[in-house]
C-alpha cells in the first residue's frame, strides 16, 4: 500500500475521510473534511473528487458532500450485517408488536455497540440510537450483553477510555460496571434503567453465532414505569434465541438437513422458500465469471 510523505497509507487516509461522516454531520464541504481531517485542502479535494468518481462519496447541493451508495451496497455484502438483520427483522417485528415501542439490534464496534437495525413508533419514548450510529457498551443494555460476553481486553479498553456516565443513574465506576456484567450473564439479559434518558429503560439479551459466541444483542427501549418487565424480558430472550437459531441455521454447511434452502444465498438472504429456490436457481444458471 502506497504510503503518502507523512507516513500514512492511502487507505487510511481514505478512510479517514470516509469516517468524518456522522449522523451529526451527514453533509460535508472540501474545506470541512480538511479540517477535520488535518489534510491540506488541494490533496483533500483531489481525494474527494477520486472517491465521488467512484461513488464511495456524492456530490449535493452547496458544494457538499454525503456517503454514497457504493458504500451501501458494500456493506450489504457482508455476512455479520446483512444476514443478521435479514434473519432477526421477523422476530423484531414480532417483538415490536408486543411492545410497541423501540427494537433494536447491535453488533460489538470497538469499544462502542453499532446499531445494525432498529424499529420506532411515532409516540415512543426518548431513544438515542439510529441505524447506523454507536452507542456507549456501559451505559446501553445491548451495550452491557456485548460487554459481558467479550474478551477482557474489551472491558480493559473500554474502562482506559472512561466511562463518562451521561446521567447519575448510569454506571459510575469499575465496580458498578463489574456488577453489572455479573447479572447479565447470571440473568441472561441487561437492564438499563434511565442510563441516558431518565423516562427510558433499555432491556436486551444475546444473539448467539454458530461457534457459541455472542454476534450480536437484541433489545428494546421502553418507558422506565412499564411494569411486567419479567414477561418482556423473557420475550425478548426468546425472541434473540429464535433469531440465535436462524443465524446458526444459515451457516450450516451444503446438504446439512436443518440447512436453509439457497446454497450461497442463504447466508445473506432471509426470504421465503420459494424465493430461496428461485434465487439458487438463476445463480446456477447464470454463467460463470471464470
Amino acid at each position: 500500500m502506497a504510503r503518502s510523505s507523512d507516513g500514512v497509507s492511502a487507505l487510511t487516509r481514505v478512510l479517514r475521510i470516509l469516517d468524518v461522516f456522522t449522523v451529526d454531520t451527514p453533509f460535508l464541504t472540501v474545506s470541512e473534511i480538511a479540517r477535520r481531517t488535518g489534510y491540506p485542502i488541494s490533496s483533500t479535494h483531489r481525494m474527494v473528487q477520486e472517491l465521488t468518481g467512484n461513488s464511495l462519496l456524492e456530490h449535493v447541493e452547496r458544494n457538499r458532500y454525503r456517503l454514497g451508495n457504493r458504500l451501501w451496497e458494500l456493506g450489504s455484502k457482508t455476512p455479520g450485517s446483512l444476514g443478521l438483520r435479514e434473519i432477526a427483522q421477523p422476530f423484531m417485528a414480532e417483538l415490536h408488536r408486543r411492545v410497541g415501542q423501540h427494537v433494536q439490534l447491535a453488533v460489538l464496534y470497538g469499544v462502542d455497540g453499532l446499531i445494525v437495525e432498529r424499529i420506532s413508533a411515532q409516540d415512543a419514548v426518548v431513544n438515542a440510537a439510529v441505524v447506523g450510529g454507536r452507542m456507549p457498551l456501559p451505559h446501553t443494555a445491548t451495550g452491557l450483553v456485548l460487554l459481558a460476553h467479550a474478551p477482557d481486553s474489551v472491558i480493559a479498553e473500554v474502562l482506559q477510555v472512561g466511562l463518562d456516565p451521561p446521567s447519575s443513574r448510569a454506571i459510575q465506576s469499575a465496580a458498578e460496571l463489574a456488577a453489572a456484567l455479573r447479572s447479565t450473564r447470571q440473568r441472561g439479559f441487561a437492564v438499563a434503567d434511565g442510563f441516558i434518558y431518565p423516562g427510558s429503560a433499555g432491556l436486551a439479551a444475546p444473539v448467539l453465532g454458530p461457534d457459541g459466541r455472542v454476534v450480536a444483542a437484541l433489545g428494546v427501549v421502553i418507558p422506565s414505569d412499564l411494569v411486567a418487565r419479567d414477561a418482556l424480558s423473557r420475550a425478548i430472550q426468546q425472541a434473540a434465541r429464535g433469531v440465535s437459531r436462524g443465524y446458526v441455521r444459515a451457516y450450516l454447511p451444503p446438504g446439512h438437513p436443518d440447512a436453509r434452502p439457497g446454497g450461497p444465498w442463504r447466508y445473506l438472504v432471509n426470504s421465503s422458500v420459494l424465493s430461496m429456490r428461485y434465487l439458487e436457481r438463476r445463480s446456477i444458471d447464470q454463467p460463470s465469471a471464470d
